[in-house]
């Protein structure tokens, strides 16, 4: 009786442990409100800090939530011997990331998210992303 009730008491146990750990897959969502494409400050503030923080340090009030920590998007230059990179950066925000030590693709696509904005302004959608990599390299650390 004991043992049964041991055995019992392990399995419920193990099933609420594993209810807790499928918890970790909790979704990010970021609205997206149109913004100015001329302001890429604007932008990065409405779309990319919820994770990588107004700072751009990685430490956004939905990094928790995420597997892997936001990159600190203020050392890019550095980490790239001193040159931005913004051709990495806009194929980034077109195509999102393909670094496997990133498992599955946290990062939105915001390429296709930007082009709907803009449906009928293919310039507009080319003026956004040239922003938003322009004020990323204008906070870059020295």
């Amino acid at each position: 009786m004991l043992k049964r009730l041991l055995l019992t008491t392990l399995a419920a146990a193990v099933a609420v442990g594993i209810g807790y750990a499928d918890q970790s897959r909790t979704k990010v969502i970021i609205p997206v409100n149109k913004t100015s494409p001329t302001s890429g400050k604007q932008m990065f503030t409405s779309y990319c800090a919820p994770c990588h923080g107004v700072d751009a340090k990685g430490n956004g009030p939905a990094a928790a939530a995420l597997k892997t920590q936001p990159t600190d998007l203020t050392g890019l230059s550095r980490n790239n011997h001193g040159k931005f990179p913004d051709t990495h950066i806009v194929a980034v925000m077109q195509f999102g990331s393909n670094v496997q030590a990133h498992g599955t693709v946290e990062m939105p696509v915001w390429g296709p998210i930007l082009g709907k904005m803009d449906m009928t302004n293919a310039q507009a959608r080319q003026l956004r992303i040239s922003n938003l990599s322009r004020y990323l390299e204008s906070v870059q650390t020295r």
